[in-house]
């Protein structure tokens, strides 16, 4: 490879060599690229296959545009606003289950854990929206994948470092093999249920056409609809469900935003439920949720793998290399961001992403070029609702038992959970 000045090196896990690049020129040359010969690398599948199978996000080539081309016309905006009565109730419905703890516990405040809270509300959205069932009929999908995703979050390294590991029968591998069987089967029960009720006008039929008529085999067909139900649920259940989660817990560390985002909503929305318009108008909300995905962003770190020789920038990249960027060190770097970068200061996005970082393509809380996710629409339009509805119902703070601890998984989360203490306005 020929190199170049800046944050670059070059490291490996067993015969896997791994560019890691952390220089903004190179990033925007890496973030602006829209071949698809820069694709998922070939290891992610690997480590991550027992969650995604072989569906759109670990997919490469005309696999993935194939899959692309089905899905994210069904995530764009103008089906989000038809979801807006969807996430409304699952927001409400959150909004009750607070409203009955406050007002049962003496003294009108009470402890709230919210992770379970928001994955409920996200959980019930992504199926109901998406797959026509309630949270309650696909909560053991998405309970198992939560298990699942624990587990495989656990020695990724290890897997990756050696060749073949993931298909001999340790320990760690059983314990995948079990809760990925389970998933697969109620997928499929869910999937037979919709065949047998008729055709709806959501995601899953949508998923159902486009398999068969790409496949000829009734195999074929279940792994295809199989593997991206689970894309989409781990996609649309987890980037909400945690970036809520820390989005709350930023507002009830920052009261003045607090109070300054409660006012905001407040102005526009009048006593109503939100709607995308008024979602649209509340820009004090809009700069703290920039800002708590770029101190948390829901992926940590981006990988992509030279499908062919090519070149990003002046360097030469071979043919099966990965190329990898800490989206968290890019979000707090002091050269971008300034000396406050590991500051919550949603005001830096006033004037926008390029009025808040000297290189606007280092800002990537939803990945980057053609591969950046699909649902990002959904994910902040859930984020605004939940939080507005939230806001104009509670005060809170943070409660004495938080322990503030991020863990870096597949994405990163509060290792203890959030927990916040909530009194009703």
């Amino acid at each position: 490879m020929m190199g170049v000045t800046g944050p670059l090196y070059v490291f490996s896990f067993g015969k896997m060599q791994v560019l890691y690049v952390n220089n903004p020129d190179l990033v925007k040359e890496i973030t602006t690229c829209t071949s698809l010969d820069l694709g998922r690398p070939s290891c992610q599948w690997k480590v991550l296959g027992p969650l995604l199978g072989k569906g759109i996000q670990p997919s490469n080539g005309s696999a993935w545009a194939r899959q692309r081309k089905l899905i994210a016309p069904e995530l764009f905006m103008d089906k989000v606003k038809g979801m807006m009565s969807i996430i409304s109730e699952s927001g409400l419905t959150l909004v009750d289950s607070w409203k009955h703890k406050v007002e049962s516990e003496a003294g009108g405040v009470v402890e709230i854990g919210v992770d379970q809270c928001t994955k409920r509300f996200s959980g019930d959205i992504i199926s109901r929206a998406c797959f026509g069932s309630s949270y309650f009929e696909g909560q053991e999908i998405f309970l198992k994948l939560d298990i699942l995703q624990e587990i495989v979050s656990k020695g990724i390294l290890s897997v990756l470092g050696i060749p073949g590991l993931s298909c001999l029968p340790t320990e760690r591998n059983r314990q995948i093999w079990a809760p990925d069987k389970e998933i697969s089967a109620s997928i499929l029960k869910v999937v037979k249920e919709r065949r047998q009720a008729g055709r709806e006008k959501d995601l899953l039929q949508t998923l159902l056409e486009g398999a068969k008529s790409s496949y000829s085999t009734s195999a074929a067909i279940d792994q295809f609809i199989v593997d991206n139900c689970r894309n989409i649920y781990s996609a649309g259940f987890q980037t909400t469900a945690v970036s809520s989660s820390w989005c709350l817990m930023l507002l009830a560390s920052n009261p003045e935003w607090q109070t300054r985002v409660r006012y905001e909503v407040e102005e526009v929305c009048q006593g109503r439920i939100p709607d995308t318009d008024m979602l649209r108008k509340m820009k004090q909300l809009h700069m703290v949720i920039q800002e708590t995905m770029r101190l948390y962003p829901p992926a940590a770190t981006l990988a992509r793998e030279a499908l062919k020789d090519m070149k990003i920038g002046n360097i030469l990249v071979p043919k099966g290399v990965n190329v990898w960027t800490t989206v968290t060190a890019l979000h707090t770097n002091t050269a971008l961001w300034g000396t406050d970068a590991i500051e919550f200061k949603p005001q830096r996005f006033e004037n926008g992403i390029v009025g808040a970082c000297n290189s606007p393509n280092a800002y990537m809380p939803f990945g980057f070029g053609p591969r950046a996710c699909v649902g990002q629409h959904l994910v902040m339009v859930e984020l605004k609702l939940l939080m507005a509805l939230i806001l104009t119902n509670f005060s809170f703070t943070l409660s004495p038992n938080y322990v503030h601890s991020p863990v870096m998984k597949i994405i990163i989360e509060p290792k203890h959970g959030v927990h916040i203490t909530v009194k009703k306005l």
